[in-house]
């Protein structure tokens, strides 16, 4: 029964036949929601905190948030790359290899987790004072990481397997495990840093419960016995190239989350050796990252509902078909993004007030977005090239586009800039790399549909 209802809906006939801005539409609406679920649990930390009317607070948050990307990251690596390895397994039929997958990338979690888990612990002060944090800072940024770090093992699982599931074909499953750990986050903000008036360490506390709860839902699923996948130790295996075919795929989305950390760091470091005023910019840069991921995780929502169809036509080699849907594609993220960035930049003001109080953080704040929202928007057309990279498996490109943007140009950049230009030069060093990336990624994807469009010749020949 469960495969006649997958004959009668199979999605994979209507990236050969359906309207093009029909697929690409009803493919990436699903993963906008995702993203957007997880942008709201974002903001909310920051939100609830930022009504403390103590913006320390709300930079301590800032201070530490690379921390909790680096286990996000680590579980992307293992998710991405499990998806990949765990799909190519079921289409070749090798169940028992899937579910040998599906358990190492499990315990593989746990094991790194756990590790970075207490590495952190016995050096979360030394951690708080290397990303950024100072005196004002110090103590909030301190506490927030010796909470979180709590959670690593939770996060990193959670992260793996709202990808993994997706490969039974279960993404309504996989989006309900992000949507139940948000609510809970998003119930428990407002209780813990308001009500019970533990500012900082409630919203730790917060993170902490919603992620384990996300994390309980999946494991609930695979326990249950309705996956074909497997969580059991008794199924983990290093062999058969397994860990390769895991981490060779998850290596370059997990660097991209690296990356963008790595960056944030920088800037947070950067901008607080501006004395006092400087940890009061950090903060008004916390609350603009929040504002640039809003622009940012619409295109790659899009980028990643419309990958699987890509990697369809590219396959079929269909080349009208490929084309046509990356044209469209590129149009649809440029316009969304756009839209998007435009009511960013004229609802600064207002956007900024309600997370940040005094002065100083404020301006800074508002200006920042303002000018991170100038070319914050070709962020659409830079995820479809980097997602269409990913589904003709043009691997090495795909590493370069994840590692070009907020690594190769926005470091050397930012430090560069602020020598010359000063705080203005760190903020605007981010629009030229948003412009320099958007070029070679464009170049490359062009590079490598060259043979593409040779397929005609192929086929008269």
């Amino acid at each position: 029964m469960h495969s006649h209802s997958s004959e009668k809906r199979n999605p994979i006939e209507a990236f050969a036949s359906d309207p093009i801005p029909q697929v690409v539409i009803k493919n990436s609406v699903p993963a906008l929601i995702a993203m957007v679920m997880v942008m709201v649990y974002n903001i909310a930390d920051t939100l609830f905190l930022g009504l403390t009317h103590n913006d320390y607070q709300v930079a301590a948050v800032s201070f530490a948030a690379p921390v909790f990307m680096i286990f996000m990251s680590l579980g992307t690596l293992f998710g991405v790359g499990g998806t990949s390895a765990i799909s190519r397994a079921l289409g070749a039929g090798q169940k028992d290899r899937a579910r040998r997958i599906c358990s190492f990338c499990m315990w593989s979690c746990v094991g790194v987790g756990l590790l970075l888990m207490l590495l952190l612990w016995i050096f979360t002060e030394d951690v708080a004072i290397m990303l950024g944090a100072k005196e004002h800072t110090l103590s909030y940024t301190t506490e927030y990481i010796a909470i979180t770090v709590g959670c690593g093992v939770f996060s990193m699982l959670a992260n793996c397997f709202s990808s993994i599931i997706r490969t039974e074909g279960e993404a309504m499953k996989a989006m309900t495990g992000t949507l139940i750990g948000n609510l809970v986050n998003l119930i428990l903000d407002p209780i813990m840093i308001l009500g019970l008036h533990w500012g900082v360490r409630g919203a730790a506390i917060a993170t902490v419960i919603g992620n384990a709860v996300g994390a309980l839902y999946y494991l609930l699923y695979f326990l249950r016995g309705k996956s074909a996948l497997s969580i059991s130790i008794r199924d983990f295996s290093m062999k058969d190239g397994i860990p390769g075919a895991v981490l060779s795929v998850g290596i370059s989305a997990s660097l991209a989350n690296l990356l963008v950390s790595l960056s944030s760091i920088i800037v947070n470091i950067l901008l607080s050796a501006y004395g006092d005023v400087g940890e009061l910019y950090v903060a008004g840069y916390g609350v603009t990252s929040k504002v640039v991921m809003v622009v940012t995780l619409f295109g790659i929502g899009i980028g990643s509902g419309v990958q699987p169809m890509f990697g369809y036509c590219y396959g079929a080699k269909n080349k009208e078909r490929l084309l046509g849907s990356i044209r469209f594609s590129v149009g649809f993220a440029l316009a969304v993004c756009f839209a998007v960035a435009a009511l960013c930049f004229a609802f600064a003001g207002p956007i900024v007030k309600v997370f940040l109080s005094q002065p100083d953080a404020y301006d800074a704040g508002i200006k920042f977005t303002r000018v991170l929202m100038v070319t914050g928007w070709l962020i659409g057309a830079f995820a479809i090239c980097q997602n269409t990279l990913q589904a003709i498996g043009a691997a090495i490109p795909a590493l370069l586009a994840s590692v070009f943007r907020q690594g190769i140009i926005f470091i050397p950049a930012a430090f560069l800039m602020n020598a010359a230009f000063g705080t203005d030069g760190i903020i605007w060093a981010q629009p030229v790399a948003d412009v320099l990336s958007l070029i070679v990624v464009a170049l490359m994807l062009l590079s490598k549909l060259k043979h593409v469009k040779a397929w005609d010749s192929e086929a008269s020949a």
